[in-house]
């Protein structure tokens, strides 16, 4: 079948040798998980990946509470086998109380950056009956991506419930999942 020698199939080590030989150098592809949780409290707002919502509760936290923030910033560490957002921002640390979560998310995003990594993609996973994200998920995505100072195409912000089931079904709190995946430049 006529084609380019230079679209390969990879199937064995040779392979992967003649791929870096094209790519004219060894790449190096990382990806973290984060997952967080945070229970309802009072309040008239909360934050969600950077997105003040208005909603008849609020979460609680240490910082703002931001779960998908907190999620993100987790998964960008992991994948730079940096520990997470408790080893660099210490609940236990007064200064951190009532912090905005964009601290930690930039902190985590300019140290990939310093440790010659691109942020190529991001996928946040909310989890939660209320309040409904599809509303915010755009200004969500936008946020994020300037926080991170990278393209909104590159960041996935979306939903899901737990059918009513568990502390996120009874609408007890918020679960956030991220993935992160950085290259090195």
């Amino acid at each position: 079948m006529p084609g380019h020698e230079n679209n390969l199939k990879i199937t064995g080590a040779q392979d992967f040798a003649r791929a870096e030989r094209i790519l004219g150098c060894d790449m190096d592809v990382r990806t973290g998980n984060g997952f967080d949780v945070h229970a309802f409290e009072t309040g008239e707002s909360l934050w969600l990946c950077g997105v003040e919502i208005a909603h008849d509760k609020g979460l609680k936290g240490h910082s703002d509470a931001d779960v998908g923030m907190h999620a993100l910033t987790d998964a960008i560490y992991g994948a730079l086998a940096h520990g997470d957002i408790g080893q660099h921002f210490p609940p236990s640390d007064p200064q951190w109380k009532g912090a905005r979560s964009d601290t930690f998310l930039s902190h985590a995003a300019d140290l990939a950056r310093v440790e010659g990594f691109s942020i190529t993609h991001c996928d946040v996973t909310l989890i939660c009956e209320q309040p409904k994200i599809g509303p915010h998920a755009e200004a969500m995505r936008a946020e994020l991506a300037r926080i991170m100072q990278i393209e909104p195409g590159r960041v996935s912000v979306k939903a899901t419930t737990s059918e009513r089931l568990g502390f996120a079904g009874r609408e007890e709190g918020i679960a956030a999942m991220a993935t992160a995946t950085l290259v090195k430049a």
